[in-house]
């Protein structure tokens, strides 16, 4: 289990160290003197479990360092300790920086680690609920598009191949904004969902779209409403709210082009639609037979269409893509491992599992019925973790190397 820790913020540094001195054989606590400092800290050195702010600071008062705070960590649970208690503050504080407990200095010790205590307690309750909602959603996500991929390989397949892409664009972007690592549950599921409005559309009109085709104007406006319906279907799940506002806008572009009267623009669309409209851009092209260089080159002649950091990360991830490397195997070597780097089709050419899939158990036990009521084209082409060449043995001193 984690450390939890405790971020003490106040620009007094006596308090700081009596407060370490005091606590120091009961919680593990860190400090600032600057709401500055403290920000930094919480994006180095987190997860906090609980942060305690003085109120009245130079440069940053705690009001304002709080807000901050909860955008960079919005599971810690955060206190306010001040000599200037007063009601217009204390509102003010709750309001802006959602305040679990605000205490007035000078505070006895003993009720100080009373809400030390309590603070790490609903913090764990908070961290609990979450790894259930987060386990049990992605589970029954997971189990949702494997299903709807083996029903429409073409749409659903494109939701597994960009959610390996969305999953590391999340992370590298996150490293560099120092967002919290708790919240990329959301641009998994959004990622994994983000075609979930395809099941409204006519099959013949994905067909059209999944092979690169060229849509009419009607059928590019009825394509343009899955994003829409996906909203719709999802919307009304707890905890799903979020997820839904990435997919409704995951078509936007960053300018505002091409986007219907009072569309969000810029940094108001969520960063997970911002991170969608890269991935599902790349993955159009590389499906239409771009190279991922050309690709690549592509996103790069409308960057005003995508976010410059995203755009960043995307190629960053195509570089690490490097790592793996394509392996042609028959089905009963197929193992969890494995990335489908090409369509699995039968000998008649129906597509089974689209390129792009993860394979999980589910996958492979539904491959292992396929192939006992119809033959499988073999070898199947997959994607693996690249091997590490071995270093060279080193020669002790003194030794001469054979050859």
């Amino acid at each position: 289990m984690a450390v939890e820790k405790i971020l003490f913020v106040d620009d007094e540094p006596n308090i700081l160290e009596g407060i370490k001195r005091q606590f120091r054989r009961e919680f593990v606590i860190a400090t600032a003197s600057r709401g500055e400092e403290a920000l930094q800290r919480l994006k180095s050195e987190g997860p906090f479990a609980v942060v305690v702010s003085d109120l009245r600071m130079p440069e940053m008062d705690g009001i304002q360092f709080l807000s901050k705070a909860r955008e960079i960590s919005p599971d810690s649970v955060r206190m306010m300790l001040t000599g200037n208690a007063d009601i217009s503050a204390a509102m003010q504080a709750v309001n802006e920086g959602n305040i679990f407990r605000f205490m007035a200095k000078p505070c006895p010790s003993d009720i100080l680690s009373r809400s030390l205590r309590t603070g790490l307690e609903q913090y764990r309750l908070q961290m609990a609920e979450r790894d259930l909602l987060e386990k049990t959603l992605h589970g029954s996500v997971k189990v949702l598009t494997d299903i709807l991929g083996m029903v429409n390989p073409a749409a659903f397949g494109r939701a597994a191949r960009v959610k390996r892409y969305v999953r590391g664009v999340a992370k590298l972007v996150g490293e560099s904004l120092g967002l919290d690592a708790g919240a990329m549950w959301q641009y998994d599921l959004a990622a994994m969902l983000s075609q979930i409005g395809c099941v409204a559309l006519p099959p013949n009109l994905l067909k059209k779209v999944f092979e690169g085709g060229s849509l009419s104007d009607a059928e590019q406006r009825l394509y343009d409403t899955h994003p829409k319906i996906g909203k719709e279907l999802i919307a009304n799940i707890p905890r799903l709210e979020d997820v839904a506002e990435i997919i409704v806008h995951q078509n936007l572009h960053y300018d505002g082009s091409e986007g219907p009267p009072g569309a969000r623009r810029g940094s108001d669309i969520p960063l997970g639609s911002r991170i969608l409209k890269v991935v599902l851009d790349y993955d159009a092209l590389v499906s239409s037979g771009s190279s991922t260089a050309a690709a690549l080159a592509t996103l790069t002649e409308h960057t005003d269409w995508y976010d410059a950091a995203v755009l960043r990360a995307m190629e960053t991830l195509v570089g690490l893509e490097s790592q793996y490397e394509v392996k042609k195997v028959s089905a009963k070597d197929l193992n969890s491992n494995m990335i489908l780097a090409e369509n699995v089709l039968s000998t008649d050419g129906q597509i089974l599992i689209a390129k792009g899939f993860e394979l999980s158990p589910s996958i492979l036990r539904r491959l292992e019925h396929f192939a006992q009521n119809m033959p499988l084209r073999e070898p199947i082409c997959v994607l693996v973790p690249a091997q590490k060449p071995e270093p060279a043995p080193r020669a002790e001193k003194g030794m001469l190397v054979a050859g």
